[in-house]
Order: C-alpha cells, then sequence, then structure tokens
C-alpha cells in the first residue's frame, strides 16, 4: 500500500468501514417489494441520508423516483471556483437466491478466509462504503478539493429505471464536471482496472398458449401441441450450436480491442466444472464485451416435485439480452421480440412484452480524469498500471448521464472483481480492494482538482 498519508488514514478507517458494511448489509434492500418489504429499503436509504448529513452534506433527501422506489442525495460544497464531482452507488441488491447454498447468512456480514461475505457487500454497498472513506481521508488531510455529489440508487438492480427518469426530470441535479461510478470492479483482485465499456441489456417476457387447459399426457400427448415444448423450441432459436447467440437480424461477431482474457483464467473465474465447455466463438473478451449474449433468466412451469402427467397449456420465460456497444437496445428489444415470436413452433400464441431496457456505453479514455484516475491507482497499487476493461453488465444510469450531460467525464471503478461473485450465493468483498480503491478515490479527487 502507498506511504501517501491519505492512505494511513484509509487503513485507520478500515474498522468502521467494516462495522458501517454490516449494518448496511443487514438491509434486505431488495427493491422487487413483491418478495421483500419496502420498509427494508426505506430503513437503507434512511441510514445513507443519515451517514451523509453525519459528513455534512446539505440538501440531503430522498428522491422518490417514478418507480416507486427511493434514491439518496447530498451535496458536499467544495473550495469556491471548484470543479463538481458526482460520486455513485447503489443500495439496492439482487435476491439472495437460494439462501441454503449460502454458507453464512447471506444479511450477516461475515468474514471468512480474509473476505467479507454477505448480499450487496460488494455490489454495491461497499461501493458507498468506499466513496465515504475516501472523503473522511481528504477530511483529514487538508479537506476534500472539489465540490461533491453523492447519489445511491435504490433500484439499480431492478432495471426499472426510476433514477434515470428523476434525472431526466430534473437535470440540473446531477450535473458534474466528471462522474465516478462505484459499480464495476478491477479485471482481478489486486489489478487496477477502469471500466470503458459497458453492454446494454433488455428484458422480454414470453407467454405461450396452446390449450385451454392442460390435459392428461396419455389421452392426449402425442397430438396436443404442448406449451412448454413450444416455448422450449422458441428459446433454443436464440443459441447456434456452439451456444453463440442468435437473434435474427443482430451481429455477434465484434471484436474487443484492449485487455485479454485468458480462457483458463476465465473458467476458474467463472468456476466452470471440468470437461464443461465455454460456449460461443472467438476470444473471451470479444464474447463477454463486445456481442451480445442471451441467457433465459427464469421459466414458469411445473416444478419437478409434484408433477402430474400433462400436456402443458401455457408457459411463461424471461429473457435477458446483452448488447454490447454500438447496438442500439430499443432495436435490439425489437428483434428479440420479433425472433421469439417468429420461432414459436406450431401455430402456438405467443406474447412478447418488454420489461426493462438500458443502453450500452463506451468511455472515452483519454480524458483529464482518467489521466488523474491513472496516476492515483498507480500509487494505490504500487508497481501496477491501470488498466482498461469492458463489463458485460450494463448500468442504464451511465447513458442517461452522458445523454444530459456530454461534456462530463465518466469513469467506472468498484469491488466487484471477480472473486466477488456478486449476484451468486456467497458474494463478498474484499478489505484490501475496498481500502486501495477508497485510496485510489480520494487521490484521484486530489489530482482532479489541480489538473
Amino acid at each position: 500500500m502507498s506511504s501517501h498519508p491519505v492512505a494511513g488514514t484509509v487503513a485507520s478507517l478500515m474498522p468502521r468501514a467494516k462495522e458501517e458494511l454490516a449494518e448496511l448489509v443487514a438491509f434486505k434492500s431488495v427493491a422487487d417489494f413483491g418478495q421483500f418489504p419496502r420498509s427494508e429499503s426505506e430503513a437503507a436509504a434512511n441510514w445513507i441520508a443519515d451517514a451523509l448529513r453525519a459528513e455534512g452534506f446539505q440538501d440531503v433527501a430522498l428522491l422518490d423516483t417514478p418507480d416507486g422506489t427511493q434514491s439518496v442525495y447530498g451535496y458536499l460544497p467544495g473550495p469556491e471556483g471548484a470543479k463538481t464531482v458526482l460520486l455513485y452507488a447503489h443500495y439496492d441488491v439482487q435476491p439472495p437466491l437460494d439462501e441454503a447454498g449460502w454458507d453464512t447468512p447471506p444479511f450477516e456480514l461475515t468474514e471468512r478466509d480474509g473476505r467479507w461475505y454477505g448480499r450487496g457487500a460488494a455490489d454495491c454497498k461497499g461501493g458507498l462504503i468506499m466513496h465515504l472513506l475516501a472523503l473522511r481521508a481528504l477530511k483529514a488531510n487538508g479537506g476534500v478539493p472539489v465540490h461533491v455529489k453523492v447519489v445511491a440508487e435504490g433500484s439499480e438492480e431492478q432495471g426499472t429505471g426510476g433514477l434515470e427518469r428523476y434525472a431526466e426530470e430534473h437535470p440540473e441535479l446531477l450535473a458534474a464536471d466528471t462522474v465516478v461510478i462505484g459499480d464495476a470492479g478491477n479485471f482481478r483482485a489486486g489489478l487496477p482496472t477502469v471500466t470503458s465499456t459497458l453492454r446494454g441489456m433488455t428484458l422480454v417476457r414470453v407467454r405461450v398458449d396452446t390449450l385451454a387447459g392442460n390435459l392428461h399426457s396419455g389421452q392426449f400427448g402425442g397430438a396436443a401441441p404442448d406449451a412448454l415444448a413450444a416455448l422450449i423450441r422458441a428459446l433454443d432459436s436464440l443459441r447456434a450450436e456452439d451456444g453463440t447467440t442468435t437473434v435474427d437480424g443482430l451481429t455477434s461477431d465484434a471484436r474487443w480491442e484492449g485487455l485479454r482474457y485468458d480462457e483458463e483464467q476465465f473458467r476458474r473465474d467463472a468456476k466452470v466444472l471440468d470437461g464443461v465447455e465455454l460456449i460461443g466463438s472467438g476470444t473471451v473478451a470479444d464474447r463477454i464485451w463486445a456481442r451480445p449474449a442471451v441467457t433465459v433468466i427464469g421459466i414458469d412451469c411445473p416444478p419437478v416435485v409434484g408433477a402430474t402427467p400433462s400436456v402443458q397449456a401455457s408457459a411463461r420465460a424471461l429473457v435477458s439480452l446483452r448488447v454490447p456497444p454500438g447496438v442500439d437496445a430499443a432495436e435490439a428489444t425489437r428483434l428479440l421480440m420479433a425472433h421469439l415470436e417468429a420461432h414459436t413452433p406450431w401455430g402456438a400464441r405467443v406474447g412478447v412484452e418488454q420489461i426493462g431496457q438500458g443502453q450500452a456505453f463506451r468511455a472515452d479514455t483519454s480524458s483529464p480524469a482518467y489521466k488523474a484516475m491513472a496516476e492515483a491507482m498507480a500509487v494505490a497499487y504500487p508497481g501496477q498500471e491501470m488498466q482498461y476493461a469492458g463489463q458485460g453488465g450494463s448500468i442504464p444510469l451511465c447513458n442517461t448521464l452522458a445523454a444530459l450531460y456530454p461534456r462530463a467525464e465518466i469513469l467506472l471503478i468498484g469491488l466487484s472483481e471477480p472473486e466477488a461473485r456478486i449476484h451468486a450465493v456467497n458474494e463478498s468483498v474484499s478489505p484490501e480492494e475496498l481500502e486501495r480503491l477508497s485510496v485510489a478515490e480520494a487521490l484521484f479527487l486530489l489530482n482532479y482538482a489541480a489538473s
């Protein structure tokens, strides 16, 4: 770790950071209020608002966004004439999935083997703690040299666009010279990385109907059209034999120019089982950063336990499509919906509706902010040069901010390196990454203020 005074301050603040992250992780702030109580998200939002007030932030507010959730905003004034930096994180989290699959309770921060485990520890409650650590370190070492706005989103994982719509309706609120999105991650732990591209996404729900009601498979099976089988056929058409995404009209041959991702390293990061092949063609970086990728993320059909010998009358699926920079998400949505309708067999009735959508993002890495971040990363990670990587995930707010503030520079850093296992069971954060990135962010603000 660097010998810079800021680094010493951050190190001294780490025990407090762990306590605060434990408090935040304890909130079951999943923004799907059909599954989790709204009160859990509201409590997390109030915790963040109180934390900002305690740091001297002004105009702290809970923003009621159009999707029925709350984002938290605060403004910390800096020296007169200083630049303005917006720091972003989100406090909503993915559901814990199978709680029995967790080695420790998902909403209880637990230290094990040098990592802190809990849902949201890395994605992205840890990102909020990172921002607080950086600001506290600066305040202890001469003060914060820029105006700071912080926004903590309450529904990023749902893709419902609440904060994007709110920002569009209040364009002055989040205006800044530079935006630091704390929702990405290093390419691997210990290698400082900024994310220069994000894939966009679209989410559709498809329903297939074939019969007025379920039928006995012995009496009618073989002639009666099975809705579940028809749906499976339609979903299967979204992939080629090698697993490449094949949506009619959508190209899947782009190349990634930048950081390479070794295939064996990817297998280890993804924990691919021995003997199981990777899907798609081209390099790993091509496949996960530069090309579209379809995933069936849910199917409504009878569970195995309790199933009856029936031909199914109806079946539904939720389909996610990640789209790379250069591909319009709205057009990709249209193509995906048309493909599913065209490839549903046997004249089955099919309905496809859009659930969520976000555009892809590409940053300008030649900007002064990137130079300031590279210099900061070199100090926080001695002997390491900052790398540029893509990310297969989507942060729709990036494009909204880029459109609202075309002159703003947008950087993406964060705690979601591969070992963090975000969105999966046993999500965790590396405290060393939290410490180093907090130092990097603090030094970035110093460098950027002087640039």
